[in-house]
Protein backbone atom coordinates (compact mmCIF):
# COMPACT_ATOMS: atom_id res chain seq x y z
CA UNK A 1 0.00 0.00 0.00
CA UNK A 2 1.29 3.23 -1.27
CA UNK A 3 2.49 6.10 1.67
CA UNK A 4 0.21 9.33 2.23
CA UNK A 5 1.45 12.37 2.39
CA UNK A 6 1.32 15.14 4.81
CA UNK A 7 0.61 18.31 3.79
CA UNK A 8 -0.97 20.13 6.35
CA UNK A 9 0.75 22.67 9.01
CA UNK A 10 -1.44 20.96 12.11
CA UNK A 11 -0.26 17.45 10.78
CA UNK A 12 3.50 18.20 10.97
CA UNK A 13 3.31 19.83 14.03
CA UNK A 14 1.52 16.71 15.41
CA UNK A 15 4.50 14.47 14.52
CA UNK A 16 7.17 17.08 15.72
CA UNK A 17 4.75 17.68 19.32
CA UNK A 18 6.01 13.56 19.81
CA UNK A 19 9.65 13.73 20.38
CA UNK A 20 10.67 10.79 18.57
CA UNK A 21 13.44 11.49 16.99
CA UNK A 22 16.25 10.03 14.88
CA UNK A 23 19.46 11.85 13.12
CA UNK A 24 21.74 10.50 10.58
CA UNK A 25 24.57 13.17 8.41
CA UNK A 26 21.75 14.38 6.33
CA UNK A 27 18.68 14.01 7.71
CA UNK A 28 16.59 14.31 10.52
CA UNK A 29 13.00 12.09 11.23
CA UNK A 30 10.26 12.56 13.59
CA UNK A 31 8.01 9.67 14.41
CA UNK A 32 4.75 9.02 15.51
CA UNK A 33 1.77 6.02 15.94
CA UNK A 34 -0.72 7.07 13.95
CA UNK A 35 -3.33 3.95 14.48
CA UNK A 36 -3.90 3.33 10.85
CA UNK A 37 -2.86 0.68 8.78
CA UNK A 38 -1.02 2.53 6.26
CA UNK A 39 1.98 5.40 6.69
CA UNK A 40 1.77 8.98 6.51
CA UNK A 41 4.94 10.86 5.14
CA UNK A 42 5.94 14.46 5.54
CA UNK A 43 8.74 16.26 3.56
CA UNK A 44 10.49 19.43 4.42
CA UNK A 45 13.77 21.40 3.24
CA UNK A 46 14.34 24.74 4.42
CA UNK A 47 14.18 27.63 2.56
CA UNK A 48 17.56 28.79 4.03
CA UNK A 49 19.46 24.89 2.75
CA UNK A 50 18.75 26.17 -0.55
CA UNK A 51 16.97 27.61 -3.60
CA UNK A 52 13.57 25.89 -4.88
CA UNK A 53 15.48 23.85 -7.48
CA UNK A 54 17.44 22.29 -5.14
CA UNK A 55 15.04 21.95 -2.39
CA UNK A 56 12.69 20.29 -4.78
CA UNK A 57 15.42 18.13 -6.24
CA UNK A 58 16.14 16.80 -2.51
CA UNK A 59 12.88 16.02 -1.77
CA UNK A 60 12.32 14.15 -4.95
CA UNK A 61 15.58 12.26 -3.83
CA UNK A 62 14.29 11.65 -0.36
CA UNK A 63 10.67 10.23 -1.30
CA UNK A 64 12.23 8.07 -4.27
CA UNK A 65 14.74 6.36 -1.27
CA UNK A 66 11.73 6.04 0.38
CA UNK A 67 9.82 4.55 -2.14
CA UNK A 68 12.63 1.73 -2.81
CA UNK A 69 12.13 0.74 0.76
CA UNK A 70 8.22 1.00 1.39
CA UNK A 71 7.57 -2.81 1.82
CA UNK A 72 10.53 -3.03 4.49
CA UNK A 73 8.80 -0.90 6.74
CA UNK A 74 6.77 -1.45 9.84
CA UNK A 75 2.81 0.23 8.91
CA UNK A 76 0.85 2.36 10.80
CA UNK A 77 3.34 5.31 11.63
CA UNK A 78 3.57 8.65 10.15
CA UNK A 79 7.17 10.39 9.78
CA UNK A 80 8.58 13.74 9.02
CA UNK A 81 11.79 13.99 7.14
CA UNK A 82 13.58 17.17 7.44
CA UNK A 83 16.83 18.01 5.41
CA UNK A 84 19.61 18.94 8.35
CA UNK A 85 20.02 23.25 7.31
CA UNK A 86 23.62 22.91 7.89
CA UNK A 87 24.39 19.92 5.52
CA UNK A 88 25.45 21.34 2.02
CA UNK A 89 23.31 20.63 -0.78
CA UNK A 90 25.83 19.20 -2.80
CA UNK A 91 25.98 15.46 -0.61
CA UNK A 92 22.17 15.83 -2.00
CA UNK A 93 23.03 12.68 -4.30
CA UNK A 94 20.94 9.23 -3.89
CA UNK A 95 23.72 7.72 -2.50
CA UNK A 96 24.01 9.93 0.35
CA UNK A 97 20.07 10.24 1.57
CA UNK A 98 19.73 6.36 0.33
CA UNK A 99 22.22 5.70 3.14
CA UNK A 100 21.35 8.27 5.51
CA UNK A 101 17.58 7.10 5.31
CA UNK A 102 18.78 3.36 5.43
CA UNK A 103 20.51 3.78 8.85
CA UNK A 104 18.06 6.45 10.09
CA UNK A 105 14.70 3.60 9.74
CA UNK A 106 17.45 0.88 11.63
CA UNK A 107 18.13 3.30 14.33
CA UNK A 108 14.54 3.79 14.89
CA UNK A 109 13.62 0.23 14.73
CA UNK A 110 11.19 0.52 11.99
CA UNK A 111 12.19 -2.32 9.31
CA UNK A 112 10.79 -5.45 9.23
CA UNK A 113 12.13 -8.46 10.15
CA UNK A 114 14.96 -6.58 12.76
Amino acid sequence: MKTKMLKKNYEFKNVFSKKNYYSGKYLEMFVIDNNKTENYMGIAVSKKSANSVYRNKIKRLIRECYRKKEDKIIKGKSYVILWKKNANTENATFYNIDRDIDMIFMKAGLLKGE
